[in-house]
């Protein structure tokens, strides 16, 4: 099972900004092996990052999408939007639509549902906020939003990619050690086997939270950490490149 790097760059990037981009990061990654590259940039951009990403491996994705395919949802992206522009991943359940825009895990399993429905393949983020691991909570706290997140699909784990983010290693420029990281994704891995009855075996458990090219090596070193969905750092295609790069190696 190849790692996953993705990249969500949030709300950064014009659509000019998108195309230098892939031109100074193509070049960076064309001998990239055993690695699985994924960028989701702006809805603004996805049309220009497809036509630019179509003739190689590396994957789009979108940072959000609303469950339902079409109707009166002002602001909102059906996931028909993004499979025609290529689109085949989307990250559903980031901690900033938790705990900015108040999605709650019924939500979120719904948008995880019509993923599945329409051939994208999610990427469901769960991670504790600072007060909740002061609080010894972490794993109850992730437990109850994956099996919340992932009700219904047991028997397609196998399509879906889990994130471990936490709250307080977002942006912060403080990540979770790889004890930390391999502690919760370790517990992830016993969960959602059991949960899927074995059937995790193509479930990526990824990190997230102030990955950079500095601390990706410990970090990928971990047995039950099986790639990164990178922020901050992946909005410059040469650290983004060097994440990449030191993954392939280990």
């Amino acid at each position: 099972m190849a790692y996953l790097i993705a990249a969500n760059w949030k709300m950064n990037k014009t659509v000019a900004e998108t195309e230098d981009y892939i031109q100074r990061f193509l070049p960076l990654v064309e001998d990239t092996k055993n690695v699985e590259i994924m960028i989701a940039p702006p809805f603004t951009s996805i049309f220009v990052a497809s036509q630019k990403l179509s003739n190689t491996d590396i994957k789009l994705g979108g940072q959000n999408m609303y469950y339902k395919e079409k109707g009166a949802f002002t602001g909102e992206i059906s996931p028909l939007m993004l499979t025609e522009l290529g689109v085949s991943y989307v990250i559903l359940g980031h901690s900033e639509r938790r705990h900015i825009f108040g999605e709650k895990d019924s939500l979120i399993n719904s948008k995880v549902l019509s993923a599945l429905e329409h051939g994208l393949r999610p990427i469901l983020c769960v991670g504790e906020t600072l007060e909740e691991r002061e609080q010894g909570r972490t794993l109850s706290v992730v437990e109850r939003q994956i099996r919340n997140g992932l009700a219904g699909v047991e028997a397609e784990m196998s399509r879906i990619d889990i994130a471990y983010e936490p709250v307080w290693a977002i942006g912060t420029g403080v990540n979770a050690t790889p004890e930390q990281a391999e502690e919760v994704h370790s517990f992830i891995r016993n969960l959602i086997n059991e949960i899927s009855k074995g059937n995790d075996q193509g479930t990526r458990i990824m990190y997230g939270g102030s990955v950079n090219e500095n601390n990706a090596e410990s970090l990928i070193k971990q047995p039950n950490i099986n790639g990164f969905l990178v922020g901050t750092a992946s909005l410059d295609p040469e650290r983004f490149s060097q994440i990449i790069k030191v993954s392939q190696e280990v």
